[in-house]
């Protein structure tokens, strides 16, 4: 017997930038698994083997993203609340952000032209630590090429019957720490460093749930070719710390320096995104992934 499908309601604390969302998750969408069409964001998921479809897109008239989900995975709805949460950075706080970043008056400037950014998440861990690795020092287009491949050839396809809907599914950990990733297009270096990460969550060496994010920290730094901007990067997006800082990276050093961004503790991730934001808005379409 099929499940009916269900509707979550997200709150939010606002300003919330939905345009900002739509614009950052159309850049990088994996053809096959995820859509942008229409102010929504669809993709397929999978949770412990029950495979469906969500739909994520704002509510008329209240402070809430609404969630349609369908399929089978329905039955994880819990589950799928929790991850839309961290995907979409719903339990920020945009006051105390606020109060945090204006100290200085480029930033505050920043934060004043767009109160409702926020650090987009994920909907895997894992996934995005791909997408991280996979995306050291190339743009933004050719990382979501090399993820195209990735899931193209790795992945699988869930049944479906709409046949306009996402249906592949990123590959799992297992797959891609022994699969032949050496077509995919990129350097050896940065395969063996996606192989080495694919091993240790297979073998759960790596724990992305890990209460201490420091933890995960020095677990990644271990790992070949995985270095500070990295693990920084997805202790930002992926383990949702708001203080994280990915001091080397070259947008951030040209932007300010390291005194300066300690006035913005506890919210340096946020400082982070609201500089890479505005570097995008200046720079030539080739920007590198942030």
């Amino acid at each position: 017997m099929s499940l009916p499908d269900v509707t979550l309601h997200l709150d939010y604390a606002p300003p919330f930038d939905w345009a900002f969302f739509l614009t950052y998750l159309s850049g990088r969408l994996t053809t096959g698994a995820e859509t942008v069409e229409d102010g929504r964001y669809t993709r397929a998921v999978e949770i412990d083997g029950d495979t469906g479809i969500i739909t994520v897109a704002p509510h008329a008239s209240q402070h809430q993203l609404s969630v349609s989900v369908r399929g089978p995975v329905a039955r994880h709805a819990d589950v799928i609340r929790v991850r839309l949460r961290q995907m979409f950075d719903l339990d920020a706080d945009p006051a105390a952000i606020r109060v945090a970043l204006a100290t200085e008056p480029r930033m505050n400037a920043l934060v004043a032209a767009r109160p409702g950014l926020r650090v987009p998440g994920a909907w895997s861990h894992f996934e995005l630590l791909v997408r991280t690795i996979v995306g050291q020092q190339v743009s933004v287009r050719a990382a979501t090429t090399i993820m195209g491949r990735i899931t193209a050839r790795f992945g699988h396809r869930m049944p479906s019957s709409d046949p306009a809907a996402p249906n592949l599914i990123f590959p799992a950990p297992e797959v891609l720490a022994d699969g032949d990733l050496g077509s995919i297009g990129m350097p050896t270096q940065r395969v063996r460093a996606l192989r080495g990460i694919a091993r240790a969550v297979a073998d759960r060496a790596l724990v992305f749930t890990n209460p201490d994010r420091n933890v995960v920290r020095a677990t990644l730094l271990a790992l070949p070719g995985i270095g500070p901007w990295t693990v920084e990067y997805f202790a930002l997006r992926g383990l949702r710390d708001p203080d994280a800082w990915p001091g080397s990276d070259l947008v951030l050093k040209r932007a300010v320096d390291s005194t300066l961004s300690d006035t913005w503790r506890p919210y340096r991730g946020y400082a982070a995104q609201h500089l890479w934001f505005d570097a995008t808005q200046q720079q030539k379409p080739a920007v590198t992934e942030r």
